[in-house]
């Protein structure tokens, strides 16, 4: 559905998506980085704990941009209104209606995680957090291509 104007129907602007494109292959490299075993092994503890802090600050803001784009996508192309005061669980229902994403729970396990990112002073939480931001890179990029096919 595209918006219409006093001279009729009119394309809605593309989305920027620069800034997601960039976290996403910022988070993706990091991701990538922390499967080396071999060199994880070779930092000490601090240095570790300090990568995979890197590693969860990558997906926190990777993913709120996901979440912040999806609301735009459906404000331009299905309606203004589209994602007034709705949960983030219907965002991403809605999401998964116009194809932009495949699974809504576990874009909703994405989203607790990144709510669990405000305890990273516990290191069991600390720990799961970032094993949820290794597993959170191939859904933000697979986001991304449908962004990117659908920015129109």
């Amino acid at each position: 559905m595209r918006a219409s104007g006093a001279s009729g129907t009119h394309r809605a602007m593309p989305l920027e998506l620069t800034s997601l494109q960039k976290a996403v292959t910022a988070l993706e490299a990091a991701v990538a980085r922390s499967r080396e075993d071999r060199w994880l092994a070779t930092l000490d503890d601090v240095t570790r704990t300090v990568f995979k802090a890197g590693v969860v600050q990558h997906f926190a803001v990777t993913y709120e941009l996901c979440w912040k784009f999806v609301k735009r996508w459906l404000e331009t192309n299905v309606s203004p209104t589209a994602a007034d005061g709705v949960t983030r669980r219907e965002l991403f229902r809605q999401a998964a209606e116009q194809r932009l994403v495949d699974d809504v729970d576990r874009w909703m396990t994405h989203h607790h995680a990144r709510n669990q990112t405000s305890h990273l002073y516990d290191a069991a939480i600390a720990e799961v957090v970032f094993e949820a931001a290794r597993g959170f890179a191939s859904d933000a990029r697979a986001l991304l291509v449908a962004l990117e096919a659908r920015n129109d």
